[in-house]
């Protein structure tokens, strides 16, 4: 299997899931990540014991997908960069490395002795990467966020998705939602850095904030807004077609599922849908006999056809669908997504085995090499491989225990 970051090494002082997911997707690609968490707190993301509701972590296994998600295939190195005593050690890790990936603030960065020019003076060469809230200048260059107040809130996708008058701002779909698009953004952005290098010789800096990354996830609509001057009008969501085409839309299945149907040709594709639901009739009907009569006539079109989708079950429709021309989908939940025989097919979902032995499953990053799936391990026990980073670094016991009564590793 290809994995064509490998020899690259990159060093991550992050937490949480933005721009560690950069980190996760490189170590799927074949790099050698090494994590710096604090010495006495780790990662903040640790602390977390619930997520949407649920227990983070598994029962009688340390696995917890909200850690292994953006974590897996690292290795961990406790280092408490507070402490002068912690410095010896950074900076021997920035010599080694070809990338510097931090999503800690300016000041942060600036107190702890991390920031660009810090960086860069202990090797020249190194691609420094930042993921932000808000980007590296402008007013709020200083300023965090996460993924529901940058991303989401503030780049439109909530607005766009809330109906006029509804009684809160439509939420974000998912935990991380914006974090793990930000991350795959990122890794993107680091592959292009490293050619570029290798090419010019010159190292980037490479900036990607969760701001921009919503805005570019919204652009079109961001797009047309600037054209016409005003933001664009709003839509609720509604069952049945739409007003120009009874095969775009979503419609209730007779057990109350729903199925999306997403066929942009009506007249295209309406007489092949006609014959898969059994109703060949529909094909010659008067009122839906030319494409124009059925854009015409799409709303009428759309109460026939969610009479048709409400009288047999998902099960049925999933059935009787396989085989038809035009495009739908079923509205899955997420244990069906991480269960769907297409994305296991093609190794969307792959293995993991976890710290006790057990095999567990996580969502693999889209990209694949040679038709390919990746092959995970898991996210490292928390400063699981402090001893062995400092011996490949050449310190030796006496040095490392000298380290750890110093606090400054663990």
């Amino acid at each position: 299997m290809l994995r064509p970051m490998e020899g690259v090494r990159v060093l991550e002082v992050a937490q949480f899931t933005y721009v560690p997911a950069a980190g996760a997707v490189l170590a799927d690609w074949g790099a050698d990540v090494v994590k710096i968490e604090h010495a006495e707190r780790g990662d903040a993301q640790r602390g977390l014991v619930k997520a949407l509701g649920h227990d983070v972590i598994s029962k009688n296994s340390t696995f917890a997908p909200i850690m292994e998600g953006p974590n897996r295939g690292k290795r961990s190195l406790g280092l408490s960069l507070e402490k002068p005593e912690a410095k010896e050690v950074l900076h021997e890790l920035i010599r080694r490395s070809d990338v510097f990936l931090t999503n800690f603030l300016p000041a942060a960065r600036r107190k702890l002795g991390i920031d660009l020019d810090d960086v860069r003076a202990v090797n020249p060469n190194i691609i420094f990467v930042v993921g932000s809230a808000f980007g590296h200048t402008g007013p709020e260059a200083e300023s965090g966020g996460y993924d529901g107040t940058a991303y989401w809130a503030r780049a439109g996708t909530a607005d766009a998705l809330t109906p006029d008058g509804a009684a809160a701002p439509t939420p974000p779909p998912a935990g991380a939602y914006g974090d793990n698009i930000g991350g795959m953004t990122i890794a993107g952005g680091i592959a292009a850095a490293l050619y570029a290098r290798a090419a010019t010789g010159e190292p980037s800096v490479v900036d990607v904030s969760l701001l921009g990354v919503g805005a570019w996830a919204i652009q079109l609509n961001v797009n047309l807004a600037l054209q016409s001057g005003g933001p664009l009008p709003k839509f609720a969501p509604r069952a049945g077609g739409t007003p120009n085409n009874p095969l775009t839309g979503n419609y209730r299945t007779s057990d109350g599922r729903w199925i999306n149907l997403c066929m942009l040709q009506p007249g295209r594709y309406w007489a092949d849908f006609c014959q898969v639901v059994g109703r060949p009739e529909l094909i010659v009907d008067e009122r839906f006999d030319t494409t124009e009569k059925l854009m015409r006539n799409a709303l009428e079109a759309g109460e026939v056809v969610a009479e048709i989708i409400g009288g047999r079950t998902k099960d049925e429709w999933v059935a009787a669908f396989e085989d038809m021309e035009g495009q739908w989908a079923l509205v899955q939940d997420t244990f069906e997504v991480g269960n769907d025989p297409q994305l296991r097919a093609v190794g969307g979902v792959v293995d993991v085995v976890d710290y006790e032995g057990n095999t567990q499953k996580l969502v693999a990053n889209p990209v694949q090499f040679d038709r390919k799936p990746p092959v995970l391990t898991r996210a490292p026990q928390f400063a699981e491989h402090t001893d062995q980073i400092l011996a490949e670094l050449g310190f030796s016991d006496e040095q490392s225990l000298n380290f750890k009564i110093a606090g400054a590793v663990t």
